[in-house]
C-alpha cells in the first residue's frame, strides 16, 4: 500500500530548531525518474535537481545545466484537498497539469515523447 501524506523528517538548521520538510517517497520518485530516463533516452532533458522546502518538494528538468528548468514536478501537499498536491510548471512558472495523481500528471509528457522519437 503506497503511503499518499508526507513524512516529515526534521533538520536542524543551526538555531537547534526542528524544520519539518516535504520529501518525495520513493514510489513517487520512481514514477518521475522513469519518465525522466525516457526523456533521455530520446535526447531531450540532460539533467535533473530535486529540492525539498518545508511545504513542498520540486523536481526539476533542465535540457542543459546551466539553463533555467523546462519543467518543474511540484509536490505540494497542503494543496491535496483543493487542487491536487501534484502539478508541473513550465519555464516561465505557467501550471501546465496539476492533479490528485501522479500516473495521470505524467501522462502529460507522454504527447512530448512521442513527438522527441518521432
Amino acid at each position: 500500500m503506497e503511503d499518499s501524506n508526507p513524512i516529515p523528517l526534521f533538520s536542524h538548521p543551526g538555531n537547534g530548531r526542528a524544520v519539518a520538510r516535504v520529501y518525495m517517497l520513493r514510489p513517487e520518485l520512481s514514477k518521475i525518474l522513469n519518465y525522466y530516463g525516457r526523456m533521455v533516452a530520446a535526447g531531450e532533458w540532460k539533467d535533473y535537481a530535486i529540492d525539498h522546502l518545508p511545504d513542498r518538494a520540486i523536481f526539476s528538468i533542465f535540457r542543459r545545466a546551466s539553463e533555467m528548468p523546462l519543467y518543474t514536478i511540484v509536490k505540494e501537499p497542503a494543496l491535496s484537498a483543493a487542487q491536487g498536491m501534484w502539478r508541473i510548471t513550465g519555464t516561465a512558472g505557467q501550471i501546465l497539469k496539476r492533479g490528485h495523481d501522479l500516473d495521470k500528471l505524467l501522462a502529460y509528457f507522454d504527447a512530448k515523447l512521442l513527438k522527441a522519437v518521432d
